[in-house]
């Protein structure tokens, strides 16, 4: 995302940038040194991190599976649970399959979310080439398993058997657009989200400079970021239940 800069600029000279914090930079060389595919980034770095968390919430952390379980392994169970009735009520037993795949999209989103709140660190899902492609990744494969399991009914989806009969081409044109811009709608939700609250935490602790503004400052501040930590999970419980959603129309296209 290219840096933008938002300036206020009074006598004593304040000038802050709330959009620096979504670039992209090397995590080892000097600022500047231009970023490739093969770069370690800030962004892989906490993508990395971020799933690492999720291999020791689920792989270490539920290792002994103890009969009374310790905090970790009932934070894991009490994830897993919530995830694993999400999928059944809204796919039914033959979404359950999937479920393995909605988890780990679940709880990459959701410790990619979180860990964006520390202090100094770095969100990738507030970028669109992270959030579309994981949105992509649910699009193509939910598309692909439509045609696999159903075959050419799949396209029953776009025809509304319970419209009237000359209305059901107009339906089925809007049906193909509303389809083709699913994964634009559920990558930009995400990023969009994140953007805004990140930066609007930035605006704010700019004002903190200036003392007669810096208590409603930290005030604001407290309760963005205290919104922060809720969206974090509503973007994250939003994003895998449209996964849902879309994985059951692949199943049972019909309406």
């Amino acid at each position: 995302m290219a840096t933008e800069t938002v300036a206020a600029e009074g006598e004593g000279g304040l000038e802050f940038h709330p959009f620096d914090q979504f670039e992209i930079k090397p995590l080892f060389g000097e600022i500047g040194d231009p970023v490739s595919w093969y770069t370690i980034s800030n962004a892989t770095f906490w993508m990395a991190l971020a799933a690492l968390c999720v291999v020791l919430l689920l792989v270490v952390g539920t290792r002994g599976r103890a009969v009374i379980p310790s905090r970790v392994q009932s934070a894991a169970e009490l994830v897993y649970g919530f995830v694993y009735k999400m999928v059944e009520d809204v796919t039914g037993k033959e979404g359950l399959t999937y479920f393995p795949w909605i988890m780990t999209l679940f709880l990459f989103i959701l410790f990619s979310n979180y860990l964006g709140l520390l202090p100094l660190a770095f969100t990738p899902t507030s970028h669109i080439a992270v959030t579309a492609v994981l949105a992509l990744g649910v699009f193509i494969g939910v598309t692909v398993l439509g045609f696999v399991k159903n075959g050419m009914a799949f396209l029953g989806l776009f025809w509304m058997k319970e419209a009237p009969l000359f209305l059901r081409p107009v339906i089925a044109i809007i049906e193909v657009i509303s389809y083709f811009v699913r994964p634009v709608s559920h990558s930009i939700r995400l990023a969009g989200n994140l953007v805004a609250g990140h930066a609007m935490i930035k605006v704010f602790a700019g004002f903190a400079a200036i003392a007669a503004l810096s208590p409603l400052s930290v005030v604001a501040i407290t309760a963005i970021y205290g919104l922060e930590v809720l969206v974090a999970g509503i973007q994250a419980y939003v994003f895998t239940i449209l996964t849902c959603i879309y994985l059951k129309d692949a199943l049972h296209p019909s309406h």
